[in-house]
């Protein structure tokens, strides 16, 4: 794989796999390109949530708007340039506020092939 530059307009958003909340996700680096990581974007229509049980080490970078992440361990709220950390296993809920939000992930494995919802396609 070569060095590469990605912009949000550059992929393909779709609707977060076994959810109906208005987030989306798209990939711009995965499995089909060789490399250990995946590396997408994510989009949060305002006041959404959503609950995941965390199958790969997830890695949430926000670029814009707010979202809080509830675990166990509590809530955090990332604002733009700030980072969240979810670890494999953890289940949480993601919560968008009023201004919806604009993020971008990294993680270890790729998602699609371990996320329950994406095996079924």
């Amino acid at each position: 794989m070569t060095v590469r530059k990605f912009a949000v307009t550059d992929i393909q958003l779709e609707r977060t796999p076994g959810q109906q909340a208005d987030v989306f996700v798209g990939n711009a680096v995965d499995q089909r390109h060789g490399g250990p990581v995946t590396i997408g974007y994510g989009r949060y229509a305002p006041d959404q949530s959503i609950d995941e049980q965390i199958v790969v080490d997830d890695v949430m970078v926000v670029l814009e708007g707010w979202v809080s992440v509830t675990s166990g361990a509590g809530t955090v709220t990332a604002g733009p340039g700030e980072i969240v950390y979810m670890p494999k296993g953890s289940t949480v809920t993601i919560r968008s506020h009023a201004q919806g939000a604009l993020t971008a992930y990294v993680t270890h494995p790729h998602w699609q092939e371990a996320h329950p919802a994406t095996k079924q396609r």
